[in-house]
């Protein structure tokens, strides 16, 4: 079944990028809105005033009748943090969000929400700091397990619409356990494709998706820290979409010790981020 999106706002005017976005993505996959507001920190003194939320609600319906959506609204007090992700599980959504205005210090002592969003919400999320309209080019991170499997799909359905590029970005990380297939990686990063390992397989896979789809699409393997080597490569190709698994698809303890690489991009590129767990059947 389609998902369909469900966009978040809290009336900050940072969270505008993520209901322009979203509704360009509904526009594109041919799917419905649920318009999510959140009222947080409300003075039942000042019930009467005007709201910022009013304001991005009204923009937000004539940007939705002007593109023609199907679309419904739907306003619940409370901090954005616990009521997104509680809505997000009521239905089959992508969520979608912006950045939500938070203090700096109230981001130093709790961490950035987008950080807590993601651990909260099971459904695909994307993330948008910014509109990087039209979809162009698209970068999509294979990590060889196949976490990105789920994110990986609805990108696919997302360039073929839009006909972008995509490029397929494997990052070989410092050599620190000693066994065959991650020597072979490492001694054959610069043409993984070609290697009988799961990296080179699911690279393969992708591409053999993409071709069928009628896309153009290219591999790139970048050596180094995971994190920095991604960013670098956005810097580097100026893609309009960014596409990743999440660490959250891991069912061991790896995911209690390693970074949560997605989480860490979120937070510093301007591009949007769309992540998925890997869910098996």
């Amino acid at each position: 079944m389609k998902p369909d999106l469900l966009i978040t706002t809290n009336g900050f005017k940072g969270t505008w990028p993520s209901i322009e976005y979203g509704a360009w993505l509904a526009s594109t996959l041919e799917t419905k809105i649920t318009l999510l507001g959140v009222t947080e920190n409300l003075n039942p003194a000042a019930i009467d005033d005007h709201h910022p939320l009013e304001d991005v609600f009204a923009r937000a319906v004539g940007l939705f009748q002007q593109q023609g959506l199907a679309y419904n609204l739907e306003v619940q007090n409370g901090n954005a943090e616990d009521v997104i992700p509680r809505k997000a599980k009521q239905g089959n959504f992508i969520t979608v969000l912006g950045p939500l205005g938070r203090p700096q210090i109230r981001r130093l002592i709790a961490g950035r929400s987008i950080r807590h969003l993601m651990e909260e919400i099971d459904q695909p999320i994307l993330y948008v700091p910014e509109v990087r309209l039209p979809l162009n080019k698209l970068l999509i991170c294979i990590g060889g397990l196949g976490y990105e499997v789920n994110a990986e799909h609805i990108a696919m359905q997302v360039a073929m619409k839009s006909r972008a590029q995509i490029t397929l970005l494997h990052i070989v990380p410092p050599l620190d356990l000693d066994y065959p297939t991650s020597r072979t990686i490492s001694r054959n990063w610069q043409h993984l494709t070609e290697t009988d390992t799961p990296v080179g397989r699911s690279l393969r896979q992708a591409l053999e998706i993409a071709k069928n789809d009628g896309l153009t699409a290219d591999v790139k393997s970048r050596q180094g820290n995971v994190v920095e080597e991604i960013l670098n490569e956005i810097k580097e190709g100026s893609y309009d979409l960014l596409c990743m698994g999440s660490p959250y698809s891991v069912s061991s303890l790896r995911q209690m010790y390693s970074p949560n690489v997605t989480a860490e991009i979120a937070e510093s590129v301007a591009c949007p981020v769309l992540t998925a767990r890997y869910k098996r059947e």
